[in-house]
């Protein structure tokens, strides 16, 4: 993940968006949830019912769930045929074609990741034997354990050759320069798909309990930080890169030599990097009230009118740390915004932590609202008859983030359609609106995102998903393409496995009984985990 420019206007804050690069509630169940947890006070806050798990009854006919599975064969046919066969090791993408020549020629931790977790999801749904499964782990799992990675924390480099499982320096074709970097968050997927394949596959466990103890989350968290009681680091270089002042040589776990660690921190709730700080509390290396040392959103001050809007909320303090409980005001609903507004952002973490149960005053309403939020904004506002918004291929070649800008604390924006159609709504007396009735263009799907809502609207995402293949298309021999156009019927014709492994992961809790869910949320995990994130009161609910 890279670092946001210095010419940001959060420099100040230090803070860098985790731009990534480098993942059946109706509406009356919802209004239910957030009106009872929103009225409820922090101290003695009455028990709020989360809504149940999604599972595959939820989806209705039999027909329905035949073709989710037949999407889950197609999505992992995608996946083989990224994986290179001496290394186990998936590559970033492929293009549609699926022969090796269409592989990219290159990979990193995350990707490795979602390929090990769709390998045990493919298992349970009947795709594969119980015995595949464990070679295809196996494989890939020796592979990481004589890959070059920093021996200090454990940690592995942001790009690697799927072909050899070398460190690349530069990217192949291109030849464009690499800085050997370590991610937090990307290291956070690994770490998260180890304990899923040491729990669901006896097999393979003392493998990935072997490369799991050895990764130090404490080497990325910063108690220097200007948000108390610390945050994480964006991660780390080995040396300080040619030409780059943006950190500082530092080593926060007093092992091995100092390194170049990045300026900017991960320091917003919502987003997929939260992963990190699970893992790092559970296994205790971070301390439990890190978690709430993040922002729900920025403060309600003119000081800060830059934000996409201005929050509505009141303070709290947990773990003798005060937090503002921040939401953005979207359609009637208070909804907790992420940096861009991206379903990647708000539910990816959700494939692996039963946020909705374990967490019911705050992710177990946010989910659903956000979830709502994009259909309604897809559907409604801006008409494209499709939703699902989430960092993808662009149609029109490269990559974009997409996603619902009014959700997003960002001030540039993830927008949901390729003419970047900005809104901006009045903050006080402090900024005029900005194109308060928008027009929007040609909206841009990814199918990836409707996979995530179909954990907590799987009907509702269903026919989308339905719609998205029968009529714009976007569909071929390794399942769904990574997103498309609506208007313009632009298809980006090309499967990135990291999108792929979320399709895997979201149809896996769906219809094998929340399997990913179950498989990381062990008792030590819930015994950890669950009463700090349980204890919050989120702003969000029904207006």
């Amino acid at each position: 993940m890279a670092p946001d420019s210095a010419a940001s206007p959060l420099a100040a804050t230090g803070y860098s968006s985790p731009s990534r690069r480098q993942l059946l509630v109706g509406a009356t169940a919802v209004a239910a949830v957030g009106l009872t947890a929103g009225r409820a006070s922090a101290a003695g806050a009455p028990a709020v019912t989360a809504p149940a798990f999604a599972r595959a009854t939820d989806l209705g006919a039999a027909a329905q769930k035949a073709r989710v599975l037949g999407w889950a064969k197609d999505t992992w046919h995608s996946l083989v045929a990224m994986t290179d066969a001496k290394t186990g090791l998936p590559a970033d993408n492929i293009n549609g074609g699926l022969g090796v020549a269409d592989r990219s020629g290159y990979t990193s931790p995350t990707n490795i990741a979602g390929y090990m977790w769709s390998a045990i999801v493919a298992r349970d749904l009947g795709i594969i034997t119980k015995g595949e499964c464990t070679r295809r782990l196996v494989q890939t799992l020796n592979t990481l354990l004589r890959m070059e990675h920093h021996d200090p924390s454990g940690m592995y480099y942001n790009w690697y050759d799927e072909s050899t499982g070398a460190k690349l320096t530069s990217f192949p074709g291109s030849g464009d320069r690499i800085d050997p970097f370590l991610s937090s968050v990307d290291n956070g997927w690994l770490g998260a798909s180890l304990r899923v394949v040491a729990s669901a596959d006896r097999g393979v466990a003392p493998l990935a309990n072997r490369l799991f103890k050895r990764m130090r989350w404490d080497a990325f968290y910063d108690t220097n930080a200007s948000r108390k009681p610390g945050l994480m680091h964006g991660g780390f270089f080995p040396v300080q890169p040619p030409n780059r002042t943006d950190g500082f040589y530092g080593n926060h776990i007093g092992v091995g030599p100092d390194v170049w660690l990045t300026n900017h921190h991960y320091d917003t709730t919502v987003s997929e990097t939260r992963i990190t700080s699970y893992l790092g509390i559970l296994t205790g290396q971070v301390p439990a009230n890190h978690y709430f040392a993040m922002w729900r959103t920025f403060p309600d001050d003119c000081g800060w009118n830059w934000q996409e809007m201005q929050p509505v909320g009141q303070n709290r303090t947990y773990l003798g740390v005060d937090v503002y409980e921040g939401a953005y005001s979207y359609r009637g609903m208070h909804i907790v915004p992420g940096w861009g507004g991206s379903m990647f952002e708000e539910l990816m973490p959700d494939v692996f932590v039963p946020e909705l149960s374990w967490a019911p005053r705050s992710w177990g309403i946010n989910h659903p609202l956000h979830v709502r939020a994009q259909r309604e904004h897809g559907l409604n506002e801006a008409g494209y008859g499709y939703w699902g918004f989430s960092p993808s291929s662009n149609p029109a070649g490269g990559y974009r983030e997409y996603g619902l800008d009014v959700l997003g604390l960002n001030p540039e924006g993830y927008f949901s359609d390729q003419e970047k159609t900005d809104v901006k709504l009045a903050y006080a007396d402090c900024r005029d609106a900005v194109n308060p009735n928008p027009t929007f263009g040609d909206g841009v799907v990814t199918p990836h995102a409707a996979f995530l809502a179909m954990m907590h609207e799987p009907g509702n995402a269903f026919t989308n998903l339905a719609k998205i293949q029968d009529e714009l298309k976007a569909y071929g021999a390794g399942g769904f393409y990574d997103a498309v156009a609506v208007k313009s019927g632009k298809i980006a014709e090309r499967y990135l496995s990291l999108d792929q492994a979320m399709v895997m992961g979201a149809i896996g809790n769906v219809l094998a009984d929340n399997v990913l869910r179950r498989a990381f949320s062990t008792d030590a995990v819930k015994r950890a985990l669950q009463p700090v994130i349980g204890m919050e009161e989120f702003g969000a609910g029904i207006a």
